[in-house]
């Protein structure tokens, strides 16, 4: 059995409802539960579906632990986290399903993850560095930003990167909950990160598997508002203190 979690914050319907059939049409036995932070329960009425419990937060208590919610509820063997803005063929669960069972060592798997113009996102990634972050807002070095999105290497294959971006996520349960889930003192932005460094300190990997590919909208949310930038400006406060900076 998969279980999937989505965590929503006035999302358009046409964008979630396009995710949330992707996963229904898995040929596989599943449950979705879709966790509400937005302010008003628009979405409830809108599935109504025997594999979906919907549950309305009530307001905004962030993505790690908004996800977290589902953590007492899931007894399957895989756990996916899915953004709200990602579409997929109903074969790419099972097949990367069948990866992971071969993967021992492996506590997650993520395909190649396209823009929808077809475009691949550098969705891998170095463990952050306090360099990588300013570096990234500002612009200084091109050649450093490709180094720590691997694009020195071949993409096309897959490998074991230290951080791989949360859209989607395909857990082993049983990593997944010996974790607790994500570190709730992320408000938003770094629980992938975060999640990425526990992981090493288990002793395990996490596989990017590029031989199959999903589609994310991907909406650069940090680079054009202010207020996110602050949440994600906190969020990398917060991993440095508990991970320690490190200067390349």
């Amino acid at each position: 059995m998969i279980t999937a979690s989505i965590v929503l914050f006035k999302e358009n319907l046409e964008t979630i409802r396009k995710t949330v059939d992707s996963f229904l049409k898995t040929p596989l036995e599943k449950k979705l539960y879709l966790i509400d932070n937005s302010p008003f329960n628009d979405l409830e009425s809108h599935f109504k579906h025997v594999e979906i419990e919907y549950i309305y937060v009530g307001n905004n208590i962030g993505f790690g632990k908004a996800h977290n919610l589902v953590l007492d509820k899931i007894n399957s063997d895989f756990h996916l986290i899915l953004n709200p803005d990602v579409e997929f063929l109903s074969n790419v669960i099972p097949n990367l399903i069948k990866v992971l069972l071969n993967e021992s060592k492996v506590s997650f798997i993520t395909p190649k993850v396209l823009y929808p113009n077809e475009e691949i996102q550098f969705v891998c990634r170095k463990h952050p560095t306090f360099f990588d972050l300013i570096n990234r807002k500002l612009k200084i070095s091109k050649n450093n930003i490709r180094k720590n999105e691997y694009q020195d290497q071949d993409l096309e294959k897959p490998f074991y990167p230290d951080f791989i971006h949360g859209c989607f996520m395909l857990f082993k349960t049983e990593d997944f909950k010996r974790l607790k889930g994500f570190d709730e003192r992320y408000f938003l932005y770094m629980e992938d990160a975060d999640m990425c460094k526990k992981i090493d300190h288990l002793g395990k990997k996490k596989l990017f598997y590029p031989e199959i590919e999903i589609t994310h909208q991907h909406q650069k949310g940090s680079s054009k508002s202010i207020k996110l930038f602050f949440y994600h400006l906190s969020s990398a406060f917060k991993y440095f203190l508990k991970w320690g900076i490190y200067f390349p």
